[in-house]
């Protein structure tokens, strides 16, 4: 469906090292146990389960002036978050994520003392509580890259976490299609949008009336899957209206209320999507949402498990879904509505068309725009929203 990027390997370089110097000494600090809980929860998600490299099991604990700052980090990406804290000693420790995590959420509420004793051993005391972890040696924790003190660009959380929920399921899982491996935005100084793609079917998605200050031209991003992943969910945990976004030569910055999410950007070239957005499908079909989700759930039980496959057929006034398979049989469903164009037979991914249907939710009406059986198939909701424009773009399949 995409022209073919090039498809480059990752290159993993260094992290740039941290510009503030960081606290050492013996950290001994009490926190409250909700708060701790609830920075622990916005950064655990980063560590690694399975990791060759043991330091990136752990968190990152700094203390000074009356702050925890608490990092995680697996080198691609890493979160940044802090709560307040008594801070009787500042200083620096790490501690096993998951472990802590698990040990926290068990913990009645209350406050929590925290203090590095000898050999990297952490004592966490709770009421009658009293834990010692193994930490592990601060200084072999990766410096972390800092948010830049300049150019970074505001934008609309509520705005971003819909664009978000719209693209990310089109994203490729293909490791080797390294390019389709993200999601791209593009700023504009008076609109925002974002485009993903895994070469069988595209999602689309813009934003007009989104005044972006600092942005000449457009400004194009590629957000990797699983920063994306990170970034919806600090936009789902936050009050804040705005986030910061920022960039360097080999870094995205995302910096949401306290938190602030790095990630490694991805390397070459974003296919030109542009190309493959239908121009002339003038065959059209409305329909409730919540009607073609019941038809296409219920025919896609018979589809041949491999392809999903079913069949989309256009008559006089009415819509035929159906599905067959040598193992389970078949099965057809009918959808009454205006149509007064050619009949046309064209077969697409099940899956594919229910992933859509669960972005829009099933509300509203859903419009299907075909030219003929061999090209794309447009989709987008039937809505009065003028300010966002949503399409999704699906390649059909043989059947």
């Amino acid at each position: 469906m995409t022209p073919t990027a090039q498809d480059a390997a990752p290159a993993r370089t260094q992290e740039p090292s941290m510009t503030t110097a960081a606290p050492t000494g013996n950290l001994e600090i009490t926190v409250s146990r909700a708060e701790l809980l609830r920075e622990l929860t916005a950064a655990q998600s980063v560590v690694e389960r399975k990791t060759t490299i043991p330091i990136l099991s752990n968190f990152l604990f700094e203390a000074v002036d009356d702050k925890l700052t608490i990092t995680a980090t697996d080198l691609d990406q890493s979160v940044r978050t802090s709560c307040a804290a008594k801070v009787k000693k500042p200083g620096a420790c790490t501690i096993p994520a998951r472990k802590l995590f698990d040990y926290i959420k068990l913990l009645p509420d209350g406050d929590i003392s925290i203090k590095l004793m000898d050999n990297h051993w952490v004592q966490i005391r709770a009421g009658r509580s009293n834990t010692k972890m193994v930490g592990m040696a601060r200084a072999n924790f990766p410096a972390v890259a800092e948010f830049p003190a300049t150019g970074a660009f505001k934008i609309a959380v509520s705005s971003l976490r819909n664009m978000i929920a719209k693209t990310i399921f089109a994203i490729s899982n293909e490791e080797s299609r390294y390019t389709l491996n993200g999601a791209l935005l593009v700023l504009k100084a008076e609109s925002m949008a974002m485009v993903a793609t895994d070469g069988h079917r595209l999602a689309h998605i813009e934003k007009l009336g989104e005044a972006i200050e600092g942005v000449t031209g457009e400004k194009k991003t590629l957000i990797p899957r699983k920063a994306l992943s990170e970034l919806n969910s600090l936009l789902n945990n936050t009050e804040a209206e705005h986030l910061e976004f920022a960039d360097d030569e080999q870094t995205l910055f995302f910096r949401i209320g306290g938190r602030v999410l790095t990630s490694r950007k991805l390397t070459g070239q974003f296919p030109n999507y542009e190309a493959v957005l239908p121009r002339d499908n003038n065959k059209f079909v409305i329909v409730r949402s919540e009607d073609l989700m019941g038809s296409i759930q219920r025919v896609a039980q018979f589809a041949d498990e491999r392809s999903g496959a079913i069949k989309i057929r256009l008559e006089q006034n009415e819509l035929k879904l159906s599905s067959s398979s040598t193992d389970t049989g078949e099965s057809e469903d009918t959808i009454e509505t205006p149509y007064n164009y050619d009949p046309l037979v064209v077969g697409f991914n099940s899956q594919y068309l229910i992933d859509f249907l669960k972005a829009i939710g099933t509300t509203g009406e859903v419009r299907l725009e075909f030219k003929d059986a061999q090209s794309a198939g447009q989709m987008r909701p039937e809505d009065a929203n003028e300010d966002v424009k949503y399409r999704y773009i699906l390649m059909p399949m043989r059947i």
